[in-house]
């Protein structure tokens, strides 16, 4: 047994030295002090970055199918009316959505950019008692109101009761509404004098929309939009305007949900329009992006880059239609960030790295210091030293 003892203490790899050979100098002092701060600087480090999860980012194909693109939007028009502003949104598929009215909320701005409260509609319109029936008469006491549609009808049973039903008959049918004022609905709600009452303010205009994931775009512009020979138009002639200041600011614009760390890169941009019209676009890239937090939670969103560019109004080329449109793009790439913790064997490993590295640096700077010292105690003594 003693035997076997004593191949054991053979292979002691840290033989003791008695005390009493011991040599304690100032310098050696100084480094243990130096080299114990450090060490407790980085270990303290390394326990921070064990305590707190790491994003590891990743690039891979985008292979889903069928899903659903929402868009969060919040613009200000200072100087389009809400009772002229429209949203319209459609894609490469086909898919259109004109005059977006869910999900959508309107607040008219005076000149300052404050909020205005709602009027209700009809104000500084003449009021008319009886409304005038599609076969030409008034309304009487005793009958169902049913309004002209004025010609836009799609079938002898369709009635347009509002002066919005009559617009809507109109789009369908590619038609552009001239004079509101020729049309009861529109004159008995005052439309023309609305619009008049309205002139000088802004709308902030903000909400969400639910799209295809496939490439398309959506824009704001003044006018109910409709197909004409397959061209996207918008009805201008009844706001009886020569040009429109389409000056914008985006509060917001994302593209999915918000996720630590993301960027969006026209929150807060600001244009201001100096010809008479035009039109600004914005080409976007969407990119893919499902970020997973150290729970397993993934959340489903998008980051995007932009660029832009104002297309205005030349002498000898067919006017561009005033408003602001957003195009984007859709990449193949999909950027996945997981937040997870790193294990605990790597902080051992690395807390001993931190304290054999430092331990091995300063005894090398120690044992330097002091055979330097020595050495030159040494020449000093024997007159050599100069």
């Amino acid at each position: 047994m003693e035997g076997l003892m004593s191949k054991v203490r053979n292979l002691d790899a840290y033989p003791k030295i008695n005390e009493d050979f011991y040599s304690r100098t100032l310098s050696g002092g100084v480094i243990t002090l130096a080299s114990s701060i450090v060490m407790f600087l980085l270990f303290f480090s390394e326990l921070r970055l064990y305590l707190h999860a790491v994003t590891e980012t990743k690039l891979v194909v985008d292979t889903s199918r069928g899903e659903t693109l929402r868009i969060n939007f919040d613009v200000a028009f200072p100087a389009l009316p809400c009772s002229i502003l429209s949203l319209d949104a459609m894609d490469i598929s086909g898919e259109q959505h004109l005059d977006v009215k869910h999900d959508i909320i309107k607040k008219r701005l005076d000149s300052h950019g404050n909020v205005i409260e709602a009027r209700p509609d009809g104000i500084g319109a003449p009021k008319i008692e009886k409304p005038l029936q599609r076969h030409g008469g008034r309304l009487e006491h005793n009958e169902t109101y049913c309004g002209s549609c004025y010609g836009a009808e799609a079938s002898d049973e369709d009635c347009c009761n509002s002066c919005e039903d009559v617009r809507e008959a109109y789009r369908k049918k590619g038609w552009a509404v001239t004079n509101p004022d020729l049309m009861d609905q529109c004159k008995r709600e005052g439309f023309l004098q609305k619009i008049k009452d309205e002139e000088g303010e802004g709308c902030n205009i903000y909400g969400f929309l639910e799209v295809n994931k496939v490439a398309g775009n959506f824009h704001f512009a003044p006018g109910k939009s409709f197909q004409q020979s397959g061209v996207h138009v918008h009805d201008l002639l009844a706001f009886q305007k020569d040009s429109f200041n389409i000056t914008h600011k985006i509060n917001r614009l994302a593209f999915g949900g918000y996720f630590p760390g993301v960027v969006n890169p026209l929150d807060g941009v600001q244009w201001t329009q100096e010809t008479p019209s035009g039109m600004y676009q914005y080409f976007i890239k969407v990119v893919p992006t499902v970020y997973t937090d150290v729970s397993g939670h993934a959340i489903q969103s998008n980051q995007f880059s932009v660029t832009e560019h104002f297309r205005g109004t030349d002498i000898g080329r067919l006017q561009s239609l005033p408003g602001v449109f957003f195009f984007y793009d859709l990449s193949p790439i999909k950027v996945t960030f997981t937040e997870e913790h790193v294990s605990f064997l790597h902080f051992l490993t690395n807390v001993c790295a931190i304290v054999g590295g430092v331990f091995t640096v300063s005894g090398i700077l120690d044992s330097f210091i002091y055979h330097g010292q020595k050495a030159i105690k040494k020449k000093m003594e024997i007159g050599k030293f100069s």
